[in-house]
């Protein structure tokens, strides 16, 4: 078990789900305010999916061959805290699918490969406690994320919450290249 790698690993993760977790549930809100109505809200976050699930298989093939799965789990921390910085540029259901599009992308990058090197340096024998502990701190922290996000686009507005989960992100990515050494 590398305890390192191990703990970066976790601990980005945690930085991510908690800037995910401000979002949420406000994307609703979000998406209204920008004059998008129901359907535009379902197919931004069918883009996401789509995309997400598209790359997903691609990455997985293109992390066991040809670059390595910490350079693309760094890739889609970064990009993903990119995205999240460009929706204090949406100002309508388009740009708010293309966003979409690029998380989705962006989440496709990170998380095969996060996950894939999670297995590796968990350990063979604590696997389980292991993947416990991360997906409890996961929803812990989104939870978390998600009352301070409302408390966050009270206080300062969405774009106020979107500065915040970009540099939140940003940290996170910033933490996770400490694998490439």
């Amino acid at each position: 078990m590398d305890r390192k790698a191990l703990k970066i690993l976790i601990v980005s993760n945690n930085l991510w789900s908690l800037a995910e977790g401000m979002f949420g549930p406000l994307f609703a809100i979000f998406a209204d305010k920008i004059g998008g109505d129901i359907f535009d809200i379902t197919w931004a976050w069918a883009a996401y999916l789509v995309a997400r699930g598209s790359v997903s298989v691609l990455t997985g093939k293109i992390s066991d061959k040809w670059i390595s799965k910490e350079r693309l789990v760094v890739i889609g921390f970064g990009l993903h805290a990119i995205f999240t910085f460009s929706f204090l540029l949406v100002s309508n259901k388009w740009e708010l699918a293309i966003v979409q599009l690029g998380l989705g992308l962006a989440t496709a990058l990170a998380s095969p490969t996060w996950y894939s090197l999670f297995a590796r340096y968990s350990g063979k024998n604590k696997n389980g406690l292991a993947w416990g502990i991360v997906n409890g701190l996961e929803d812990y922290l989104a939870a978390m994320g998600i009352i301070l996000g409302g408390v966050l686009v009270v206080r300062f507005g969405f774009s106020g919450l979107f500065i915040i989960m970009g540099v939140v992100q940003t940290l996170a990515t910033l933490y996770q290249a400490k694998m490439l050494k």
